[in-house]
């Protein structure tokens, strides 16, 4: 039988994307421990430590029932693990929600966010992504064929945009606006203002017969990593109502209870909007396993857990060992109180300016055996900066800054 080269048989829209900016660092990273390095990663932010024990053995006792055994709940979720998230809701924030109504279980909250475009805009349609963001914003809007416009967020305005300066052409056409705070990757923070600043310019956006407007999407996955002051959420808004705002935020269990490999998250927000997600999902997946979703409410029942608490004490040590070794070798960086990273500006050149992050991140791999994410692969905006996750102990961050002021840069 003859064959037949093949060429590349990816789609015109996966070509559109840039590769994932992940996979690139793990590719190198295992290059070097394959090589026999002693490679610190304070990459790809993945929890060290387990998932609490009382997460696990809800697990346990969950996935022996032949009712967990089978297709999951459709329509959104189970309705324990929906529950469960109404009373975070109501207990965290002080909002109340309809866990039927307001809430969709989703696989992780990668899944709903890259999944939202599809469900509420059309080919062609504008995304407002900031600049620079977590990449799945942009990801999920190309694969859905839309437009993306960037919202700059810089340092000098603590890398957040300004709703007033977005031209007014631009916010008619807009149809979902992203915000991220904490944020992945400056780990800026914002309070209630920032939000009803967001609503107050989203609902603006709005036809008056409510047939076309801007979706306000709040990401909010480290929203219990905090070290200071608790975040807040976009439903804590004074102008903000669940059934009449036209919003959604996501939530994930994921860095919470050290559950990455989970998969569990969930959206609460309009029920229109809820409703076209949920639509969405019920074609393109089978929902997350019963028991994932029985052992996520015993999570979330218990997010003030002293293990919870335990986490975020080890984190803060963390972040107060890596961040005035940072300073120390010339690094800009402001102390972030709440999330999972460290966004700190490169160190100076022999040009007396700051390094490309490219180049800083490339040179410190291959002569520390450290990695850290360029800034410069979210936006070019932070082409002056590299991220670092709060994922290895102290003395390693420790070591991993000695390692960045012995190379010769």
């Amino acid at each position: 039988m003859p064959t037949t080269a093949v060429s590349d048989v990816r789609s015109d829209r996966l070509k559109a994307l840039p590769p994932f900016l992940f996979d690139e660092i793990d590719r190198k990273k295992r290059e070097r421990i394959a090589a026999g390095a002693d490679v610190i990663n304070l990459g790809v932010g993945d929890p060290d430590k387990q998932t609490p024990e009382f997460i696990v053995q809800a697990m346990d006792r969950s996935m022996r029932e032949l009712v967990n055994q089978q297709y999951p709940a459709v329509g959104g979720g189970l309705g324990v693990f929906r529950q469960s998230c109404a009373r975070f809701m109501q207990r965290r924030f002080g909002v109340t929600v309809d866990p039927m109504k307001h809430i969709v279980c989703c696989i992780g909250s990668k899944d709903g966010i890259a999944h939202l475009p599809w469900a509420v805009t059309n080919p062609g349609d504008l995304v407002l992504v900031p600049d620079p963001a977590y990449p799945v914003y942009e990801i999920g809007s190309v694969l859905a064929h839309c437009r993306v416009h960037k919202l700059p967020a810089g340092r000098e305005s603590g890398w957040k945009p300004d709703f007033a300066s977005i031209p007014g052409a631009v916010s008619q056409a807009a149809r979902i606006c992203w915000v991220n705070y904490p944020s992945n990757p400056t780990a800026a923070s914002a309070d209630v203002g920032f939000y009803e600043r967001l609503l107050e310019w989203n609902g603006s956006t709005w036809r008056a017969d409510g047939s076309r407007g801007c979706v306000a999407a709040s990401d909010v996955a480290y929203s219990e990593l905090y070290f200071e002051d608790k975040p807040v959420s976009m439903w804590q808004a004074r102008n903000a109502s669940i059934d009449e705002t036209m919003g959604i935020e996501f939530h994930s269990l994921s860095k919470t209870f050290n559950m990455t490999g989970w998969r569990i998250g969930f959206a609460v927000g309009h029920p229109a909007i809820i409703s076209a997600l949920a639509g969405i999902k019920a074609n393109v997946d089978s929902g997350v396993f019963n028991a994932i979703q029985v052992a996520g409410a015993a999570a979330l029942d218990r997010f003030d857990d002293a293990a919870v608490q335990a986490m975020r004490d080890l984190y803060r040590k963390r972040r107060d060992v890596i961040v005035p070794a940072l300073r120390a070798i010339g690094c800009e960086v402001d102390n972030p109180g709440a999330g999972f990273f460290v966004w700190a500006r490169t160190p100076l050149g022999k040009d007396g300016r700051p390094m490309d992050s490219m180049a800083f991140a490339a040179k410190l791999l291959e002569q520390g055996d450290t990695v850290v994410v360029p800034g410069a692969g979210f936006s070019p905006a932070g082409r002056d900066y590299f991220r670092i996750a709060l994922t290895v102990e102290a003395e390693r961050m420790a070591e991993a800054a000695d390692r960045i002021r012995r190379i010769n840069w």
